[in-house]
């Protein structure tokens, strides 16, 4: 089976499951793991800027996409032609079920189980934690956050933080003074590149709290990355009491 994966997640979830580069013809160019392998895959656009005609040239018998990822319009268009998989990730039930539709697809069912186990085993080390109330930014001017429809959300739940806009939906914008009830703010490594002065900056006004640089693909990247974050959540939790 050739296929082109739209998602930078679920390239890599590929990978883990044991595709080639023979097998994985296309990516965007926001797949960067695992590293060594995908610079030998062919570059397909950007995931809201995705190049139509390469892709059909490319002619795979399954392309792999993102409800909140890719763009509705390209989407349809390459229905068209060909076998599109949408996915739509908003929870570790969803990320449970993702897996297991690419076990099934790839005949790779005996992998998909034991990485479903292996992250359901990571996240249950953190089941009997105090909840800390906790704001993860992923943009800047504006401030924008994560609510309680989003995987991030999910995942800073199991791992024992209260995410302070659990009523809001998707990632709606903040202001500083809304940030005043967390504990911690974590400030995301993606889709906005937070670094040191940013903490510096949002310290300034809110000189209590406790604010952390998060690596925006522990708690963004579905698929089989939760299976590797095990060491980096018990640090960031231990950083935390």
């Amino acid at each position: 089976m050739k296929i082109i994966s739209l998602v930078p997640s679920i390239t890599e979830a590929l990978f883990d499951f044991g595709l080639s580069e023979n097998e994985i013809i296309g990516r965007t160019k926001f797949c960067i793991h695992p590293e060594n392998l995908v610079q030998k895959i062919e570059i397909i656009g950007g995931t809201k800027n995705l190049n139509l005609d390469k892709i059909k040239a490319l002619n795979p018998d399954l392309i792999i996409a993102n409800k909140e990822e890719n763009v509705k319009e390209q989407i349809e268009e390459l229905q068209k032609d060909f076998k599109v998989l949408v996915t739509n990730i908003s929870n570790l039930e969803d990320n449970y079920y993702l897996l297991k539709t690419l076990g099934n697809l790839l005949v790779k069912q005996e992998i998909a189980q034991k990485f479903n186990l292996k992250i359901y085993e990571i996240l249950a080390n953190f089941s009997d934690l105090k909840k800390k109330k906790c704001a993860y930014l992923i943009w800047r001017n504006p401030y924008m956050t994560v609510g309680f429809d989003t995987f991030i959300h999910d995942i800073l739940d199991k791992i024992g933080f209260e995410n302070i806009f659990k009523n809001q939906k998707r990632y709606p914008e903040i202001s500083v003074e809304d940030l005043q009830s967390a504990d911690y703010i974590f400030l995301s490594s993606e889709p906005f590149p937070f670094q040191q002065k940013h903490i510096d900056e949002l310290q300034k006004e809110l000189p209590d709290a406790k604010i952390f640089l998060v690596d925006g693909e522990a708690f963004s990247w579905y698929g089989t990355r939760l299976a590797k974050c095990e060491s980096y959540f018990q640090s960031l939790v231990q950083n935390c009491k």
